[in-house]
């Protein structure tokens, strides 16, 4: 009688735990898809050309073969063929890095870990400053994104392949070898940037590297969107092994968890749409760092709600980034890498102060 009465004890302390979870997962991604679709109908309204929210709204059902007809025609085109790809890119880009930085979190048990930390960033950079440099990016419009995510995804074959040396993979050698190869990375870049001679050319490289998302069109969304949720997907499917790698690799291999398979899975997902993000946007600094910590404060560290969360966090995020950066000093524009550093070098600064006042109690 009392097994089974501890049996049922169990059972209901699970389901009220599954419940738990659900619950903070419909919550998050309500409050934040409502946000979204709030934060991106106000940018469509806004910007050197001020439209109506019910001209957007015309323009939007027009689309749905619902004709109200009280938009104009530079109206319609302004936001088909400007504002709404940019604005969509910005929230696949966000997308992507907010869940970059919340898996890149988990994995390295670190709350101050980000995507740039195993040399992605860097070696999509190296990869656009390139083709800027020797004008081949005037070439054909995809050169730009394409060297860029070939970058990124070499920088992270190189870096894993470096922590697999030996044949037993290394947490410690990957982070290690990520600031190596990072830091070479970024001297290549600053040797491209001294020994190019046209200014225009060293013009189109700094802009890139602050980050930024004008002249986004459709076709940058239609090379972006199936990498972005292809891999949120992934890394969605692996959240419960997420958590338990958390536990350390013994405990995770005790509950079933093939870790030489799973932590490597995740860790190129994340490189993956992280180096597609830098290939469409350049890189824009701390939403892989700001906005999974936050979120991580309010629904908690199960990776089942916070992937999510941080998908669409991220995406909010950027979005607000880029419509300030479009607004703010109109005609001209602001990087949107310059926004997100502007708020998340304090954000970053008060995580060292608080992590060294708890380490100094303890």
């Amino acid at each position: 009688m009392a097994i089974r009465s501890s049996v049922a004890t169990l059972r209901f302390a699970v389901a009220s735990r599954k419940t738990n979870v659900v619950a903070r997962l419909i919550l998050g991604v309500t409050v934040l898809l409502v946000l979204l679709v709030g934060v991106s109908l106000a940018s469509l309204t806004m910007g050197p050309v001020n439209i109506p929210l019910t001209h957007v709204a015309s323009v939007l059902f027009d689309n749905l073969g619902l004709d109200f007809a009280s938009h104009t025609t530079t109206e319609g085109l302004v936001i088909e063929q400007l504002r709404f790809p940019r604005i969509l890119v910005g929230a696949l880009v966000g997308m992507a890095l907010g869940v970059s930085g919340a898996t890149m979190q988990g994995l390295f048990r670190n709350p101050m870990a980000d995507p740039a930390i195993i040399g992605v960033s860097a070696g999509g950079a190296v990869g656009a400053v390139v083709v800027i440099a020797t004008g081949v990016s005037g070439l054909f419009y995809m050169a730009l994104p394409l060297a860029s995510f070939l970058g990124a995804m070499a920088a992270a074959f190189l870096v894993y392949g470096i922590a697999w040396v030996g044949g037993r993979f290394s947490m410690a050698t990957l982070l290690l070898a990520g600031v190596a190869v990072g830091s070479f990375l970024g001297a290549i870049i600053s040797a491209i940037i001294v020994l190019t001679p046209d200014n225009d050319a060293l013009r189109g490289i700094l802009f890139w590297l602050a980050g930024g998302l004008n002249s986004r069109s459709w076709e940058h969304v239609g090379i972006s969107a199936p990498f972005i949720l292809g891999g949120l997907a992934v890394v969605m499917f692996l959240a419960r092994d997420l958590n338990l790698l958390m536990l350390g690799d013994d405990d995770a291999r005790s509950m079933g968890v093939r870790v030489g398979l799973i932590r490597p899975l995740l860790l190129a997902a994340a490189s993956m749409v992280t180096g597609v993000a830098v290939a469409v946007s350049g890189i824009i600094a701390f939403v892989g760092l700001l906005v999974p910590h936050l979120l991580r404060l309010i629904f908690g560290p199960d990776h089942r709600v916070l992937i999510p969360v941080s998908a669409l966090g991220g995406a909010v995020f950027v979005v607000v980034a880029d419509t300030l950066a479009r607004t703010v000093i109109q005609p001209a524009e602001f990087r949107v890498g310059i926004i997100t550093a502007f708020v998340g070098a304090p954000f970053f600064i008060f995580l060292l102060i608080r992590n060294k006042r708890r380490a100094e109690v303890f």
